[in-house]
Formats: C-alpha cells, sequence, structure tokens
C-alpha cells in the first residue's frame, strides 16, 4: 500500500510551495487507495512558533485535505532517536566526533585555500584515544568511503553520486538534539513511507538519508524530487510574488478548489485540460508525469480559476462561505437573485462580497467623476419621471424584467437614449457607475429602496 507525508516545519507559515508538495503527495495516497501522513519537524526548540504550527494545521483543514492518524511530532519522539543513534554507536556504524568549531573552521579556511570543497576529513572515525578534555562531543554517521550511492528519482531520473562525496556528516549534535537528514530518514521509515514527494531544494540530502537507511537496514522508499516554483519572471517566488501563507489566499478571497486547482497545474498536466475537480486530480494523478522543469506562477490564472469557481458554485453554498466576508444573506429573501447578478463580477469572495455590500448597504456619498459624467440639467427631471412610472405601473414589479420594462417605458416616452437614465440611476442607487445590471439591482431593492435611493440622490447632488 501506498503511504507519503508532508512534513513541515513550524518555523515558519506554509507558503504555497509546500502545499502544492502536500498535495501531490495526498493525491498519489488518494489515488492508489494508500495512506496520506502529516508530520510536524519540530526539533529546532529556538525557531519553533505555535502560530505557525496552527497555521499548518488550519490550511490542511481548509484545503480539505485529510490525514490519516494522527500528527507525528519530532518534538515527542527523541527517545525514539537516541536509541537508534545509540545502536549505531554499538554497532560502530557512528562514532563520537571531538573536534572544537576552532579545528573545524581551520581545517575549512585550509581547505577553501587549497580549492577543496570544504569538508570534515574523518580525523575521529577511528579514534582509539583518550579524549580532549572540555569538548562536548557530536555523534557522526559513518560515511562509505567508495563506490557510489545510486537511486532512481522519479522526476529526475537517474542520480549516481560517488560515496566519497559524502562526508561523515553529524547525526547528533553535542547536546544530543538529532540533526535533520537523520531523523527524516528515520521517520519516513518508521512511518512505513513508501514515496516520498517533495521539493527538489532536498535532491542532496537523499545521499545522505540513503546512508542513514543502509546503516539502519530499512527499506528505502522512492523518492520525486518536484522542480520549484518560479515568479513569473522565471526567477524564485517571493512573497511580493504569491509565496505567501497558505491561510492568506482565504482572507484575499480564494476558494480552495480554486487554489488546490491551480496549484495541481504548477508541474503535472493532463493533456490540455486546466479545470480539475478534486475527484478528476485523484482519478488522473501520477507522480511520474510531474515535470522536469520549474513552473511560472501566474496570477492571472488563479484569479481566471477563483472566478470560475465562484461562478459555478450552487448559491446555497457561496451565502455559507460568504459569511466569513462579512455578507450575511443565507435567509435573504432575493438571495438567488443577489447571488446570480453578482457573482459573474467577483473573482475572489473578496470582491464579491463587495458587490454585495454596494447593492445592499445605501451609499452614503457619490463618486464625483461619475456624478459630473451622469447627472446633467434634465437629470434630476428624467429620474423624478421614473419615479412617478415606479409608483404608478399597472402591475406589481418583482423580476429584473419587470423594471427593465419600465426603464423602456421612460426612454420611448421621453425619446432618450438609456444611458440618459442609465447612468444617473446607478450613481442613484450605488454610489458611482459600476456593479451589477441596473434591472437586477432594482428587482433586488424593490421598489420602495430604489424610490428612495434615488429621491436621496436627486437632493444630494447638486
Amino acid at each position: 500500500m501506498t503511504v507519503t507525508r508532508f512534513a513541515p516545519s513550524p518555523t515558519g507559515y506554509l507558503h504555497i510551495g509546500g502545499l502544492r508538495t502536500a498535495l501531490f503527495s495526498w493525491l498519489y495516497a488518494k489515488h492508489t487507495g494508500g495512506t496520506f501522513r502529516l508530520r510536524i519537524e519540530d526539533t529546532d526548540m529556538a525557531r519553533n512558533s505555535e502560530e505557525a504550527l496552527e497555521a499548518i494545521i488550519q490550511a490542511f483543514e481548509w484545503v480539505g485535505m485529510s490525514y490519516e492518524g494522527e500528527v507525528v511530532y519530532q518534538s515527542k519522539r527523541l527517545d525514539i532517536y537516541k536509541k537508534y543513534i545509540d545502536y549505531l554507536l554499538a554497532e560502530g556504524k557512528a562514532y563520537r566526533c571531538y573536534m572544537s568549531k576552532e579545528e573545524l573552521d581551520t581545517l575549512r579556511e585550509e581547505q577553501t585555500a587549497r580549492k577543496e570543497r570544504p569538508r570534515y576529513d574523518g580525523r575521529y572515525r577511528n579514534f582509539t584515544g583518550t579524549p580532549p578534555q572540555g569538548v562536548e562531543p557530536v555523534i557522526r554517521i559513518k560515511a562509505p568511503e567508495s563506490g557510489m550511492i545510486e537511486f532512481t528519482d522519479g522526476v529526475k531520473g537517474e542520480i549516481s553520486i560517488a560515496g566519497s562525496e559524502v562526508d561523515d556528516f553529524i547525526i547528533a549534535r553535542s547536546d544530543g538534539i538529532p540533526t535533520y537528514n537523520f531523523v527524516v530518514a528515520v521517520d519516513d521509515a518508521l512511518m512505513g513511507l513508501t514515496d516520498v514527494i517533495r521539493g527538489d531544494d532536498h535532491l542532496y540530502n537523499t545521499p545522505k538519508q540513503i546512508v542513514v537507511y543502509k546503516a539502519l537496514g530499512f527499506k528505502i522508499p522512492n523518492f520525486y524530487h518536484v522542480a520549484m516554483i518560479n515568479n513569473e519572471q522565471g526567477k524564485k517566488l517571493s512573497k511580493r510574488d504569491g509565496a505567501t501563507d497558505v491561510m492568506e489566499y482565504k482572507a484575499l478571497g480564494y476558494l480552495p478548489e480554486a487554489l488546490l486547482n491551480f496549484l495541481v497545474r504548477l508541474g503535472w498536466s493532463h493533456k490540455d485540460q486546466e479545470i480539475f475537480s478534486i475527484e478528476e486530480m485523484i482519478a488522473l494523478f501520477d507522480p511520474n508525469d510531474l515535470n522536469k522543469s520549474a513552473s511560472n506562477y501566474n496570477l492571472d490564472k488563479l484569479l481566471w480559476l477563483n472566478a470560475h469557481y465562484i461562478k459555478n458554485m450552487p448559491n446555497a453554498k457561496l451565502a455559507i462561505v460568504l459569511k466569513e466576508y462579512g455578507v450575511h444573506i443565507e435567509e435573504h429573501d432575493k438571495r438567488e437573485l443577489l447571488l446570480d447578478a453578482t457573482k459573474e463580477r467577483g473573482k475572489t469572495l473578496v470582491e464579491l462580497a463587495d458587490q454585495i455590500h454596494l447593492i445592499l448597504n445605501a451609499p452614503q456619498n457619490y463618486d464625483e467623476k461619475d456624478t459630473k459624467k451622469a447627472f446633467k440639467e434634465d437629470t434630476k427631471e428624467i429620474l423624478e419621471d421614473f419615479v412617478h412610472l415606479l409608483q404608478n405601473w399597472e402591475k406589481p414589479l418583482h423580476l429584473p424584467v419587470d423594471y427593465h420594462a419600465v426603464m423602456q417605458r421612460l426612454v420611448e416616452d421621453k425619446q432618450i437614449g438609456f444611458g440618459k437614465i442609465g447612468m444617473p440611476l446607478r450613481v442613484s442607487l450605488l454610489g458611482s457607475m459600476t456593479g451589477a445590471g441596473m434591472d437586477e439591482i432594482m428587482a433586488i431593492l424593490g421598489v420602495d429602496e430604489t424610490i428612495a435611493r434615488i429621491q436621496k440622490a436627486t437632493v444630494c447632488i447638486k
């Protein structure tokens, strides 16, 4: 059975690059009927953030990517790591290194001067003498001194590195805290990981982790190292470009369905298809189809997808989602008309909420530029005639088509263009020349509110 995982560090918020990696891992587990696990790599006690941890968990809940079992916290597994470190020491596969920081700095300076790659020289690998006083040792694993470390990467292909290129790296610091590459390998093995999908910035950690796997007799999982996400100019993605906290996307009004659809296309594709439901992603995803090259972040594409999902979301569900953006219309008698009139114009839920507030709340002021454009010498008379028609219309006004008929009558009676009533009417009802169709807006507001806003505008606008 396929077992995948996502393992963020709570030293910072979850950004979209991390969420994409998690999505790929989650999709592969779901595609194969396997298991997706969540592990928090929180051994860096000094840099851990409780807020960042909470945001990571919230992000998973928001996008609906469920994980099996309890969250695994590395900080609660230190006894497990110590057991395996002690085992390696007892087996002669690891050793205590008493090299001081000053000695290590000197060694690196000498190697740099000789134009060699700075690396530990193994001086304590077979040490049997008396340990120097006053030095708390680190624990180093014995890396292979010859041969090749090889593995097949599902994205990059065959990877082969000389064993001599991997020095005896530290697996436990002098304070006893184990290091990243050691705990990752131990956890992935003990959690039964069959496939590890992660960013290609981890590619050169993999040989070190393989050393740990082999030393402990663990089965090595399949690896997929995913190319990074660049900005629209092809450079490293920054916060300004979109590499921000995932929960910020929620605050900005993006739907999780749109964000996941956007992310899955950054590095994976299926023919020419652009829009994928979650079910389609699960059915079609295969990590062997991941692109080798980096993907470019495209905000316009994300906005296009978000607009698509907003337009196609059932109104009952959309009304519930909008509650988080200050819009409470679940029980509004014109809910369907209100959402149908506005959701074509909102690329984000924030924009949609603004459109709805614009209609439901009478304007407190009027855009000066739009007012100047819309209100002419005869405008007040035109609006008064329109109010008279509304008040004396021969049948009840309910639907947009009813209000359109009133506008049509006015235009015909006064022999004017639609703009002569449309522009000042829009400013009167909304405060500016923006928003949905006039007939839709009036149908939402009703006759009394429509008249009240027109009369207020004719008094306030000089």
